[in-house]
């Protein structure tokens, strides 16, 4: 199975931790066998306009990243200012359930004077799940 969603709404954070930035960069997914994978794809543009941003992928409410990198994401800019960063990441996760799960794409700043926004429809933002054998 394959699902999808997109957000064209302008977002904004100052927070220095991972919330639910947008309501429509979630998808939930039944895997059909406890063996089965989910790869999980996002695209997404942020705008900084100091410092750096941080974005991940969150299943229900463990952040994907925690413990990969010093930062507990997948994606880090380097933002000086008025900096747009085109982040694409892919991941292949192992749930190992049958039971519902749930994927969201977060982003938080490095600093809390930051403004991070997620672009609104000049830069659709898109997360896609794929369930992958079984």
């Amino acid at each position: 199975q394959v699902k999808n969603a997109t957000d064209g709404t302008q977002r904004s954070t100052t927070s220095q931790t991972f919330g639910l930035n947008s309501s429509t960069l979630t998808l939930d997914i039944t895997p059909s066998a406890t063996s089965s994978k989910i790869l999980v794809t996002c695209s997404v543009m942020l705008y900084i306009n100091a410092s750096a941003a941080r974005l991940t992928i969150f299943r229900d409410s463990t952040n994907l990243a925690d413990g990969l990198s010093s930062e507990d994401s997948f994606i880090t800019t380097d933002g000086d200012g008025h900096y747009y960063s085109v982040s694409g990441l892919h991941f292949l996760d192992s749930p190992s359930t049958t039971s519902s799960v749930n994927y969201q794409i977060r982003f938080r700043n490095n600093q809390g004077s930051t403004t991070t926004t997620l672009p609104n429809t000049s830069a659709l933002s898109v997360l896609t799940v794929y369930e992958i054998g079984a």
